[in-house]
């Protein structure tokens, strides 16, 4: 059996309190590496078409990857995988910190639950052992208590993911959290949780994950970490944050609700890299990571209240709750994140709807009355942290915000649906196409309005001889983007953070995956591994009966009508020809966006073949 795994996976029935372990083949393992690869084959299997995301057919399933809580560098994170209750599709979301390679620790690669609890519970897994527990005394507290109360309890080294508040109320934009900050942010798979009347998973052992090699993993550790290159003391100093300002700059960063540009956010500089750095307290690493690009920041001095150690914003934050907010409190972006993170909401999400609320109440769709008295106004950073707190508690006009913008936007009507900028329901994330068009078939991957799918292949460190992108060439658009998603996937379901990744050339995922698991994979043969996962998330979709060309994307995004100042003025992308030249690159029917039946039995998927085909 390969190194780099437990060789077990946990399934847990709620409805009848039933757990049990399985060890599957290798294959399961070889074929899909880890993370949401082997959590779309899972559930792809064991799960029904068009079940109700919420319901008790509902899988939920935490995987991590091969490499995670190995030697290997970068390899901490574990996924969150579902049906999306936000949008109706394939949904996953990626976390660091360390949950996931405790959870490894813990014996398991994977738990997979489904059922309904009949009453608040938490999974506590104990070097192998695994028991459900009452969680009636967590039931509405916030993440913060949550982990603080059970590791109390069961002792510091319990690492535990948890929802808050949002996700029992189950709202649409919920997520989960592990280490008090660290967030499995996207798709709504907090909601999922929440129905389940699952609080927690907490995860306990010293179990050493086996490796194939573990001298030569060590020796390829050193000689990768002393060839990263001088992007990471930028993430070293900053992280993430030090790029807010040049983003919005050369518009990257999309401002006033993805309406305005950086003539409109003259003062980005305010939240971003220095001047946030000067309100941290000290730096955070994720599970043995050699940059710590996070941060825990100082007691406020300010206007608002929030204790020294919360988590530092990272960039999708600053832009979500800033630059489309024309907000440049940095102070408030500080407390709204740390309501996000203690009541467990993705803040991509939960930033763009307070952009889309402030845009219809000084377009007169909402007032004051509507609004419990708060005035929603660009800039306004005091209205921005009372509203969130109040879509957090689903309390007054939150309670039309807790579900993101389609949502609200259908309840406030009036043309409000206009101003709601997201794709199949999920919020855009803080990336613009118009500046960079590889993110156009990103954000129609399975899982909508993502940012992390495909945009590898922009970057020359990789090593990769990636097709050019050539206006003139359909095929060599649409083999580029294939591609680099199919490297994103391995770098995903391998468990390794991708900016990690980033510092280095692509040998470093070949010599790691290699020498942790005794397999003699090259860079072809894991861009097979990513074609396969990709054709396995878009499959499940097919059979929920929708695709890409499904995926409507907002003329703001796009570009139609082009903006008529900034750096992108001008411009505008034409995603239905990306996603065409990506549909044909992936042999992927262009009108329905189907993988084709030769596709996938080429890829050993002779199930899902004659699951969609026969």
């Amino acid at each position: 059996m390969a190194g780099g795994y437990m060789r077990k996976i946990l399934f847990v029935d709620l409805t009848n309190a039933k757990i049990w372990e399985e060890a599957p083949e290798e294959s399961l393992y070889r074929d899909f590496l880890g993370g949401y690869g082997i959590g779309a084959r899972i559930i792809f299997s064991r799960q029904k078409a068009k079940v109700d995301p919420l319901g008790p057919g509902a899988m939920l399933g935490f995987v991590t990857g091969v490499l995670t809580g190995t030697p290997a560098l970068f390899g901490s994170r574990y996924m969150a995988v579902g049906k999306s209750p936000l949008t109706g599709t394939w949904g996953d979301a990626n976390s660091g910190g360390d949950f996931g390679p405790y959870l490894k620790f813990a014996g398991y690669d994977a738990i997979f639950f489904t059922g309904i609890s009949p009453a608040p519970v938490y999974l506590f897994i104990d070097g192998g052992k695994a028991e459900l527990r009452t969680a009636d005394k967590l039931w509405g507290k916030d993440t913060w208590e949550t982990e603080l109360l059970l590791q109390a309890e069961l002792g510091k080294e319990a690492r535990v993911a948890c929802i808050g508040p949002a996700g029992e109320s189950l709202s649409f934009i919920s997520c989960i959290i592990n280490n008090k900050g660290r967030a499995a942010g996207r798709s709504g798979l907090g909601a999922v949780m929440g129905s389940k009347k699952l609080k927690a998973i907490v995860v306990r052992g010293n179990r050493k994950v086996p490796v194939a090699n573990e001298s030569a993993l060590k020796e390829a550790r050193t000689k990768h970490l002393g060839q990263m290159g001088g992007t990471v003391e930028v993430y070293r100093q900053f992280g993430t944050c030090g790029g807010m300002n040049q983003f919005v700059q050369i518009g990257d960063a999309p401002v006033k609700n993805w309406n305005g540009t950086a003539l409109d956010f003259t003062n980005a500089i305010a939240i971003s890299d220095q001047s946030v750095i000067n309100l941290q307290e000290r730096k955070y690493g994720c599970w043995q990571c050699p940059v710590a690009c996070g941060g825990h920041m100082k007691a406020s001095t300010g206007q608002y209240s929030y204790p020294e150690g919360v988590h530092k914003p990272e960039y999708e934050t600053l832009a979500s709750f800033g630059s489309m907010c024309l907000n440049y409190n940095l102070e408030s972006i500080i407390k709204v994140n740390d309501i996000c993170n203690r009541y467990g909401l993705d803040t991509i999400s939960a930033g763009s709807t307070m952009a889309f609320a402030i845009e219809c109440y000084e377009k007169g769709l909402i007032d004051s009355k509507d609004t419990d008295g708060i005035e929603l106004k660009w800039g306004n950073h005091k209205a921005i942290v009372e509203m969130t707190e109040k879509l957090a508690k689903r309390e007054g006009f939150g309670r039309v915000l807790a579900d993101g913008v389609k949502r609200a936007a259908q309840q406030i009507g009036k043309g409000a649906e206009e101003l709601a900028i997201h794709i199949q329901g999920q919020e855009v994330p803080m990336h613009d196409p118009k500046r960079y068009m590889n993110y156009a078939t990103s954000y129609l991957d399975a899982t909508p309005a993502r940012h992390t799918q495909g945009n590898y292949s922009t970057r020359p460190a990789s090593g990769l001889e990636f097709p050019a992108y050539d206006r003139k060439s359909a095929a060599g658009r649409g083999l580029a983007n294939k591609m680099g998603s199919d490297l994103m996937h391995v770098i995903s379901c391998a468990g390794v953070c991708m900016f990690g990744l980033g510092f280095m050339d692509v040998s470093a995922l070949t010599d790691f995956i290699n020498l942790t698991t005794g397999w003699h994979c090259d860079i072809d043969g894991l861009l097979k591994i990513g074609d396969r996962i990709a054709n396995m998330r878009q499959a499940f979709n097919a059979r929920e009966g929708m695709g890409m060309v499904d995926f409507k994307v907002p003329g703001r995004v796009s570009g139609n009508p082009p903006l008529e100042a900034g750096p992108t003025a001008g411009r505008s992308v034409d995603f239905t020809t990306l996603r065409n030249d990506y549909l044909v690159a992936r042999d992927w029917d262009v009108n329905s966006s189907k993988p084709s039946k030769k596709k996938l039995l080429e890829l050993g998927l002779d199930d899902v073949a004659k699951a969609l085909w026969d």
